[in-house]
């Protein structure tokens, strides 16, 4: 997958403990390449119990990260940005500004990185304080790590 994408293929290095990888999906065609790629990684809530995050980077347009937040439209929607960031990632030593969406069953966050959208996408939406944490992100097409894994997410089935 790395090698056909052509957005990143961002995972929180080192990951929040206790947290594993537990998938990964993409959207495109084997004449473009991924233009959207989601991880999914599963381990416990800041607040208690199990918990599931999904990291998207996608096109402008393309959708999955809406999808995955129960968005209506491909992108974040009126009014996204105008305001102060609810949380910051950081990527490469940069802070990333996100900002919290409107969502009924999860706690989902957008951002711009590197010329995609960045989605944060957290179940149950209690587990959206993991973003308080200001994750460190890296792009797995630049860097391989050893990452480590667990079970299938059923979210991104």
């Amino acid at each position: 997958m790395r090698s056909r994408t052509r957005v990143p293929v961002w995972v929180p290095w080192p990951p929040p403990t206790g947290w594993l990888v537990t998938g990964f999906a993409e959207a495109g065609d084997d004449r473009s390449g991924a233009v959207a790629v989601a991880v999914a990684l599963s381990g416990p809530s800041p607040i208690g119990g199990p918990a599931d995050l999904v990291l998207i980077a996608e096109e402008p347009g393309v959708g999955l990260g809406a999808s995955y937040a129960g968005l209506n439209g491909p992108d974040p929607g009126h009014g996204f940005g105008v305001s102060a960031p609810n949380a910051k990632v950081e990527i490469d030593g940069h802070p990333v500004s996100m900002w919290a969406l409107g969502t009924e069953k999860t706690a989902a966050y957008a951002g711009e990185a590197l010329a995609n959208w960045l989605w944060a996408v957290l179940w149950p939406e209690s587990a959206g304080v993991l973003m308080v944490e200001q994750l460190n992100l890296r792009d797995l097409r630049e860097a391989p790590l050893d990452l480590p894994y667990g079970a299938a997410c059923p979210r991104l089935a």
